[in-house]
């Protein structure tokens, strides 16, 4: 695990944008796995950005998103196929029949689609970048605190903390679900690389829990702690828990200088 401390949210976010780029230039047919959130939304701000400027292409890029709402129809603004169309997809080059999100049709078994989802993954080649936010309570996709550190693409009940959480973004008289389906954690680990974005104040309390915590289902992004090439990007307001920080800062110094001699490696 490689923790960055950058000094705001939005060097968080162009950092972000640029290592995106990076793997795209590196393999412009790389398998994205996308996330939806206040913290995606300036990244992908800045990938847009990066696009209309002739920086990066998506062309032939396929991508799958964490998790999605049960019970919303695609077409609700509230669905998070409507804000990767309206936040992401619509202004760049993507093709939308490439971009999937683990969306269940009215009738359709629900637990039929995390199923088909992960058959999906693996005929696409599986995920080479694995974009991720952080929950309050320290979740990944809607992995909730206590859920199986080996579960697979599934319905999930959404803890009371994360409907308070997000409650922001309903109107009093509008239907907020309780269920989705999220990617599992096995499935994440999967990602031949994951880049988590965090920042503010809010976030330094599971910020810690995941870098420096015991590896726990009770913190699911502790999970992160056993993965190969996981990049975590903060702000610091997120990194303000952190007994480790000095580290931190010296280990990125001594990477970039690495990378400024060999370039970027993308095996």
């Amino acid at each position: 695990m490689e923790v960055i401390v950058l000094k705001n949210a939005e060097r968080v976010a162009a950092m972000g944008a640029e290592l995106v780029g990076e793997l795209l230039h590196a393999r412009p047919a790389a398998v994205l796995g996308l996330a939806t959130g206040s913290t995606q939304l300036a990244l992908y701000r800045h990938l847009v950005e990066r696009h209309q400027n002739g920086n990066v292409s998506f062309r032939q890029t396929t991508s799958f998103n964490l998790d999605e709402y049960l019970g919303v129809v695609a077409e609700n603004p509230q669905s998070y196929r409507s804000y990767m169309d309206r936040e992401f997809f619509e202004h760049i080059d993507i093709n939308k029949r490439n971009t999937f999100l683990p969306f269940c049709e009215d009738g359709q078994n629900p637990r039929l689609v995390g199923i088909e989802y992960e058959r999906k993954i693996r005929k696409a080649g599986g995920i080479d970048l694995q974009l991720m936010g952080l929950g309050a309570n320290g979740h990944i996709g809607f992995n909730e605190p206590s859920s199986s550190l080996s579960s697979r693409t599934r319905v999930k009940t959404l803890t009371r903390q994360t409907l308070k959480d997000n409650s922001r973004l309903f109107s009093a008289d509008e239907f907020q679900p309780k269920l989705a389906i999220t990617m599992g954690i096995a499935t994440i680990m999967d990602a031949r690389s994951i880049l988590l974005l965090a920042t503010g104040e809010s976030k330094a309390d599971p910020v810690s829990k995941m870098i420096e915590g015991p590896v726990t289902a009770m913190c699911p992004a502790s999970i992160l702690q056993m993965h190969e090439r996981a990049t975590i990007l903060l702000d610091e307001a997120a990194a303000a828990e952190l007994k480790n920080r000095d580290y931190y800062d010296w280990a990125h110094r001594q990477n970039e200088s690495l990378k400024n001699r060999f370039g970027v490696f993308h095996d």
